[in-house]
């Protein structure tokens, strides 16, 4: 039987004689293998050399780290979210993996942390991430008695980001649904109307919409939202053929991927002439849409599934005050009321 063997680096050398000889290591910067190819003991040596790769060294960050990917709280993140970490662990590792354990005692750590994530400033947001994931091991490893005190905790963040003028406007939505694909502008339209994640809509099933009504559970923060669909949502839907048991796919009637819609919605955007704007700032039009109809903080609340404080925070912080539609509204509101 034939055992392959991946990652083998092979190098040729000439020998003082003039023979090639061809060395073998089990990766590319690895230890070599002394046994002949083809023989148990090759097998033997490079099954050795990648297991001693796996175990980190006794008494260093790198325990923790690996104790972290083991434990239901990085097991039971989404695919994507997993991913999304393992980038940033791989950059603490390559940083602090071989810190030891009682290092993390020193108050001084906390310093040398914080100029390591200092050093992504050019990218805030990569710092801010790389910080959260540290921060996160971190949390882990005091809650399981590894650590006395989280080194990293109130860390503070690098990137603001400023969405305040950051609302599609119905100009906006009529030149994408103008050029976009029937799959995209259906994901646009259920995004207007329904005020939610790109995520959650993405796995949508057919069997949360009972005309007029969607339900749903939001992944983030597990709450359930129950609402009754707009019409012109709800016609849209209705005339959609159901090609899965998913409500959005893609252009083959099969699910999106989160890059595959990213991709196939930033070349809409792109062919429409949207620039500045995403796809999450629909959650935020849909709360501005709502508040210009009359509706109410808690009724907003009931469609978004937003908290009660967040959609004030919404209205107040970022846009109540600086979208002229509102205002008209509260006017044309009191000239209806009163004559002076």
């Amino acid at each position: 039987m034939r055992v392959v063997l991946k990652g083998i680096h092979r190098v040729k050398r000439k020998l003082a004689n003039g023979e090639m000889k061809v060395h073998f290591y089990a990766w590319r910067g690895g230890p070599a293998i002394q046994a002949k190819p083809g023989t148990p003991e090759f097998v033997r040596e490079y099954h050795d050399a990648h297991a001693s790769l796996r175990q980190p060294r006794a008494g260093t960050f790198m325990t923790i780290i690996a104790q972290y990917k083991a434990a239901p709280e990085f097991i039971g993140l989404a695919a994507s979210t997993r991913r999304a970490y393992l980038a940033y662990i791989k950059l603490i590792e390559d940083e602090f993996g071989d810190l030891p354990v009682a290092a993390l005692a020193d108050r001084r750590v906390r310093g040398e942390f914080k100029k390591w994530r200092d050093s992504f400033a050019e990218t805030p947001r990569k710092a801010d991430y790389a910080w959260t994931t540290l921060a996160r091991v971190m949390s882990f490893a005091k809650d399981r008695g590894i650590i006395a005190t989280n080194p990293c905790e109130r860390g503070g963040r690098l990137y603001v980001a400023d969405r305040k003028d950051k609302i599609w406007t119905e100009e906006d939505i009529a030149a994408v649904l103008a050029v976009a694909s029937s799959e995209i502008q259906l994901a646009l339209v259920l995004a207007l109307w329904s005020g939610q994640r790109q995520g959650d809509l993405l796995r949508l099933p057919w069997s949360a919409y009972e005309s007029p009504y969607l339900r749903l559970r939001q992944s983030k923060g597990g709450r359930r939202v129950a609402m009754p669909a707009g019409a012109p949502l709800r016609a849209l839907l209705d005339a959609t053929s159901r090609r899965g048991p998913l409500i959005l796919t893609n252009t083959l009637g099969r699910p999106w991927t989160s890059d595959g819609f990213r991709t196939s919605w930033a070349k809409a955007c792109e062919r429409a002439g949207i620039d500045g704007l995403t796809f999450h700032d629909l959650r935020g039009t849909a709360v501005v849409r709502l508040a210009i109809a009359g509706a109410s903080v808690p009724q907003i609340a009931a469609v978004t599934g937003h908290s009660l404080k967040d959609v004030e925070a919404i209205l107040d912080a970022h846009y109540l005050g600086r979208d002229i539609q509102l205002a008209e509204a509260a006017v044309l509101k009191l000239e209806a009321r009163t004559k002076l």
